[in-house]
């Protein structure tokens, strides 16, 4: 329950991140004569996108199942959030976080957590985007699991204010940079999992996001007239001719009925996936994820 939770939190905060006061072409804030001006992306193309993501809870699960040691240092320093200064960070700060969250979960550390949503209560407060739900509420449910129906059902129902105001609202700025931080941050804790213990479900993980950045990158490149938001691109485009030599198959085949002990079919599908990449494959796309993670944490 609480990985599900962590998930759907982390998508209330990427819509969270779309809302705010204002002329609905600008993102408010104190620096936004600086930031990116927002353009109309059909919400339909975002919603996709992180319908695509490989879910933080598939991830928590393969990490818990590896019995990897917890290792805080794999997380953005909340000391290092506290500095963000532009718009454009703050927004990449919060997907990161709220990506954190779910690694921080997997290993129980309450304390760690209720850190990481002061931090990310002091961004969206920065961003003045935190009028849909109440941190409070949230910290208070989130270290307690007795509270979990409750903080799921409160999340379930910020999530769809976000996305009813980023379909008024038309702002796609912040959604995608938001949107960039959760998918780079969770790519990273893959990363670095995989390299303390290899594993074949997270190698074909981190392998099997080519057309995901791909599409990724395609709503970036809708920002590329913007200084940081080039940088930031050129480094995907890296990345993305990295995933040339990885071959993506869909396997067809019919689904296969088995009973468990209790005599509940169980369905297996015949439709599946292949991943055929080498290891220099995969390690080259690895370094490269891991130096992004830590190029956009220090701009």
């Amino acid at each position: 329950m609480i990985k599900k939770l962590i998930f759907i939190f982390s998508v209330v905060l990427i819509f969270t991140a779309c809302g705010g006061g204002g002329d609905e072409n600008t993102i408010t804030g104190p620096d936004s004569q600086n930031d990116v001006r927002s353009v109309q992306i059909d919400p339909e193309k975002i919603n996709g996108l992180i319908e695509s993501f490989p879910s933080p809870i598939e991830m928590a699960a393969t990490i818990e199942d590896m019995k990897v040691p917890y290792s805080k240092k794999h997380l953005v320093a909340t000391e290092i959030a506290a500095d963000f200064d532009s718009n454009f960070d703050k927004a990449l700060g919060l997907g990161m976080l709220s990506a954190d969250l779910g690694y921080l979960n997997v290993y129980n550390r309450k304390n760690a957590i209720v850190e990481y949503l002061t931090s990310i209560k002091r961004l969206a407060d920065a961003l003045d985007v935190d009028q849909f739900f109440e941190f409070q509420t949230l910290k208070r449910l989130a270290t307690n699991s007795n509270n979990l129906d409750s903080l799921m059902f409160l999340s379930v129902t910020s999530y769809h204010d976000m996305d009813e105001h980023l379909r008024k609202t038309r702002r796609s700025d912040l959604s995608a940079l938001m949107i960039t931080g959760v998918w780079t941050e969770g790519q990273y804790l893959a990363c670095k999992v995989n390299q303390f213990k290899s594993d074949k479900k997270t190698e074909e993980i981190i392998a099997g996001q080519k057309d995901i950045v791909k599409e990724l990158l395609g709503v970036l490149e809708f920002f590329d007239d913007k200084p940081k938001f080039k940088k930031m691109n050129d480094q995907f485009r890296e990345l993305l001719k990295l995933y040339d030599t990885v071959e993506i198959k869909l396997i067809e085949g019919e689904d296969k009925i088995s009973y468990d002990q209790d005599s509940i079919p169980v369905i297996e599908p015949g439709e599946h996936t292949d991943i055929i990449y080498t290891q220099e494959d995969l390690n080259k796309i690895q370094n490269k994820i891991i130096k992004i993670r830590n190029n956009l944490i220090s701009l």
